[in-house]
């Protein structure tokens, strides 16, 4: 809005000072014809007086902003990077002793406690006026006709059990769904690998060229599915190692590319010299990589039901506004560090929730996918190995045996 007003005051501006200027009385033709704009006689517009108030309104609001979209700034960043999958040295170090230590010297990057600057800096600034204007007020600082703002706990205690209730259920299914995506990828990943081995030991020895192809396929479908569920992934270098710069490029211009992969995946099945059985078995694995994309195109779509999520944030913030007014009887200047304290404890408790509601950047899917490629690779060197080494198992207890079951002599 301001925008327009601006540019419709620039606008008066120049058709009522340069094409037909306002010129002091007084002054003769030849003169106005030499003078023809003078600064002291040209009338200013109506941008001359709001232009200022203008401009300190918006830097008054992109002060407002600075500091919540630097705190957003942090957990966008942080959700974009790579999880990694624990080993054993990794759960010695979670379940050690100082871990609490540990957990609390972190806090100053933790994303959950950054993400809650905004909210409790409002809150207990609030508390901070609100024991001011009541100590102004007692102190006979103010007219009489100011009130205490105070009022008593017993809403609170009734609608307490409420909050606790309302913040268990909203993480609780966050938490579902989080479950909910760890298991999808469990199958892609599981379901990915037993198609890969399927490929790998029914794919004769003359068909190689096709095999390795598909297995390329198989391998970069998990990836596709990652880059297409976690936001600012660039499939293009992830990919980039996995297949060939021609299918890449098909692949990106593909409006949805883990179902372009499966299309790959299908037609390089159809391909090898297998009969009908065997074929609609391979086939029938990629159903649960379908499955995976449909489980985790729902968790990306549809999350939990938006009017309980802003119950629970007006809940809150309703909660903590009121919070220093009913506590200023029992604790006067106290209320200030008990809003901190509670709005810290309950908002975290809500950006939990909310963090774990998109399950899949809270996933090592990077690693997951590194695991299937290599899985793959080994399958592919070692069943040269394995075949020849059974082979010869073979050879040399048939050699060692004859026809009629006797050991030879």
């Amino acid at each position: 809005m301001y925008q327009s007003m601006n540019l419709s005051f620039s606008s008066n501006f120049t058709h009522r000072s340069i094409v037909e200027p306002r010129l002091c009385p007084g002054i003769s033709a030849r003169a106005r014809r030499s003078l023809r704009l003078s600064p002291s006689c040209v009338s200013s517009g109506p941008n001359s007086d709001d232009s200022p108030r203008i401009n300190l309104s918006s830097k008054l609001i992109s002060l407002l902003k600075a500091v919540p979209n630097w705190s957003d700034g942090i957990k966008e960043r942080r959700m974009q990077q790579k999880r990694s999958l624990y080993t054993h040295e990794n759960w010695v170090r979670h379940r050690s002793s100082l871990r609490h230590l540990r957990h609390v010297s972190s806090s100053t990057s933790s994303r959950v406690i950054l993400s809650l600057i905004p909210p409790v800096s409002f809150f207990t600034t609030v508390a901070i006026l609100v024991a001011a204007y009541n100590s102004a007020v007692v102190m006979d600082w103010l007219p009489n006709f100011f009130p205490v703002l105070r009022a008593s706990p017993l809403p609170y205690q009734l609608t307490a059990p409420a909050l606790a209730l309302l913040l268990v259920f909203r993480t609780e299914a966050s938490y579902s769904r989080f479950e909910q995506g760890r298991k999808a990828w469990v199958k892609i990943i599981t379901g990915t690998n037993d198609l890969a081995r399927q490929v790998i030991s029914s794919v004769h020895s003359d068909e190689l060229i096709i095999r390795d192809t598909l297995l390329r396929y198989i391998a970069a479908f998990p990836v596709a599915l990652k880059c297409h569920v976690i936001y600012g992934s660039d499939m293009a270098s992830d990919l980039g190692n996995v297949i060939e710069a021609d299918d890449l490029s098909l692949i990106l211009q593909s409006k949805h590319r883990p179902r372009c992969l499966l299309q790959f995946i299908s037609q390089s099945l159809q391909l090898l010299n297998l009969d009908n059985t065997k074929i609609d078995m391979l086939e029938s694995k990629m159903l649960q990589l379908q499955e995976g994309i449909g489980v985790c195109e729902q968790l990306m779509g549809i999350p939990i039901p938006l009017s309980y999520t802003r119950l629970t944030s007006r809940f809150l913030v309703l909660w903590h506004l009121t919070l220093p007014i009913i506590l200023w009887d029992d604790c006067h200047w106290n209320v200030v560090p008990a809003t901190f304290i509670s709005a810290a404890s309950l908002f975290c408790i809500e950006e939990v929730g909310v963090l774990i509601e998109e399950p899949f950047s809270m996933l090592a899917l990077d690693e997951l996918c590194d695991m299937v490629l290599s899985n793959i690779d080994e399958a592919v060197e070692s069943e040269k190995v394995i075949r020849n080494r059974i082979i010869a198992k073979k050879r040399i207890r048939e050699i060692k045996h004859s026809s009629n079951g006797w050991p030879k002599s």
